[in-house]
């Protein structure tokens, strides 16, 4: 069977082509735009990232899509199709989306794969089995710095596989991490508003480890006791954590925008703790709404838990500008 350079047989590309034209067209390589660097990225924040950096002079495919749980995630014919014409693949890394290994096989074609989370410096808490706690908790991007990391090494490896564009690359990688910069400042501002023994954040899985470090927030429990949202919680825990919720006179149960909200809403009913603050865990909000960035999810995020935790008596609303 005749092969393309990428290495898939060729009824396999027709094929892929003709599914991802269904799903509304995956534009590769010369048909995407002119020489412009062809780039795929496995989670909506890399794929907000690398839009920032790579601006007028990349083509950014994004796999996870808003509002989806990159836990459960299964390969789709027309990431294959991207990830066979693209020149760099940005993974998070940490378990997070290891099915990227799966489709950048059966894509072929060779593409440089960078862990981004690889490249994060930050501890948490009690990790003491070496000098990246992201090796252990996926959800890095929840604090800006960490942000701000993986940027740079986005904006390096770009400057790499096309160096013609250098100059717009480190450009918008400026521009954006002055934004980043000033997130991070603005978070602070809001939970100072905050008195610290009422920091107590509960929510529908543990996902927020680099946020409420950063941020001074005590981890009072989770729904799935897991940075997996595949686990299941047994009915002892479930009980202990109504019961934790009460001695510690939680305000607020946050259920996430990716997760089935069901049971959160449950605990908060029997503990009379509030369930009307939604975070944005795992994943970007859909277009036009309140986490349709990283810039706005973060936000948001601060100005839902400020509001939870104190009961709606304090709120923050943080400029995002975009």
């Amino acid at each position: 069977m005749r092969k393309l350079r990428n290495g898939l047989p060729m009824v396999m590309v027709l094929a892929l082509g003709f599914a991802a034209g269904a799903c509304g067209g995956v534009a590769t390589g010369s048909e995407a735009g002119g020489g412009k660097l062809d780039v795929v990225a496995t989670t909506t924040q890399i794929g907000d990232f690398a839009r920032n950096v790579g601006g007028s002079a990349a083509n950014v495919h994004q796999v996870l899509q808003p509002n989806t749980d990159p836990h459960d995630y299964e390969p789709r014919p027309h990431d294959v199709l991207a990830t066979s014409e693209s020149k760099l693949v940005f993974e998070n890394g940490d378990g997070l989306d290891s099915w990227m290994k799966k489709v950048v096989s059966e894509a072929g074609g060779g593409p440089r794969v960078v862990d981004l989370g690889a490249a994060v410096p930050d501890m948490l808490p009690g990790d003491e089995k070496g000098p990246e706690a992201s090796r252990y908790d996926p959800h890095w991007w929840h604090d800006p710095r960490n942000a701000e990391v993986a940027v740079k090494k986005i904006r390096d490896e770009m400057i790499k596989a096309a160096p013609k564009d250098e100059k717009v690359y480190r450009k918008n990688a400026g521009i954006y991490l002055s934004k980043l910069e000033k997130l991070d400042s603005d978070i602070r501002a809001c939970m100072s508003k905050v008195p610290k023994n009422e920091r107590k954040l509960v929510t529908d899985h543990d996902a927020f480890g680099y946020f409420t470090k950063r941020y001074g927030i005590r981890v009072a429990g989770a729904v799935i006791p897991s940075q997996s949202t595949l686990g299941q919680p047994s009915a002892k825990e479930t009980s202990q954590l109504v019961s934790l919720i009460k001695r510690e006179r939680v305000k607020a149960v946050f259920p996430e925008s990716s997760i089935n909200p069901d049971l959160a809403r449950t605990i908060a009913r029997q503990t009379g703790a509030s369930s009307s603050h939604t975070l944005y865990g795992d994943t970007l909000g859909e277009k036009g709404s309140s986490g349709s960035t990283y810039i706005k999810m973060e936000a948001a995020n601060a100005g839902a838990m400020v509001e939870g935790f104190t009961g709606g008596k304090q709120t923050c609303s943080i400029p995002t500008g975009r």
